[in-house]
């Protein structure tokens, strides 16, 4: 009679677990890229527009008495200047979302975002949700300013968050738990007006990591 090996041992209790374990396991895994949006190589221009979005199916949202001074910006030098979103000429405050043409965002469990940005002065970023329901959030971490460009992730299990006025730009009361399952735009704000290079948040780029729904 041939011996169990090794490799039949250690696989054993695994076959043996029960179907409700199983399941539990798969729910655990982590939600794939949703999107990620690094913005059109063009020229720069203010304000941003739905041209400058490099995503075939995300669609451009800015916001804010402060969104004609919203730029796409880039310089030939140094020579590895990206193509990003700057604010350093927004007269009031500002946020820019984008939405998905064909599917909503599911950010709980495990969902996270991550971007690369650069801030100068107080500026810090956040993120901007729109819920399914018209509900409006900004978070309570952001991204502070940094010399040089870094990258960034955020747990959104993590948050805290507060109401968010679209028309204003401004924050409101904290939000308790709300629904973050059919998420309808996501995008950033550092809820302040610009003031050029010394004081302003740029954007390189972001990425979802979320399971979507159908609309």
């Amino acid at each position: 009679m041939n011996r169990p090996t090794r490799r039949h041992i250690l696989a054993a209790p695994a076959l043996m677990l029960p179907a409700r374990m199983l399941s539990a396991a798969n729910d655990l895994t982590r939600p794939p890229l949703f999107f990620r949006e690094d913005w059109r190589e063009t020229e720069a221009a203010t304000p941003v527009t739905q041209e400058h979005v490099a995503h075939p199916n995300l669609t451009l949202q800015v916001y804010g008495p402060g969104r004609e001074g919203v730029k796409k910006s880039h310089h030939d030098k140094p020579y590895d200047d990206p193509y990003y979103i700057w604010s350093g000429t927004a007269t009031g405050n500002w946020a820019v979302t984008l939405r998905h043409r064909a599917q909503t965002a599911d950010l709980t469990g495990q969902a996270k975002i991550r971007w690369r940005s650069k801030q100068a002065g107080y500026r810090a970023l956040r993120i901007v949700l729109k819920l399914a329901t018209g509900q409006w959030l900004v978070s309570s971490e952001s991204d502070g300013p940094s010399d040089d460009w870094r990258e960034r992730e955020f747990i959104l299990a993590s948050q805290r968050w507060r109401a968010l006025d679209p028309k204003s730009i401004i924050e409101g009361r904290w939000v308790a738990n709300p629904a973050l399952s059919q998420v309808d735009e996501i995008g950033f704000t550092d809820l302040m007006t610009g003031g050029q290079s010394d004081a302003c948040s740029r954007l390189d780029w972001i990425e979802v990591w979320a399971r979507g729904a159908a609309r």
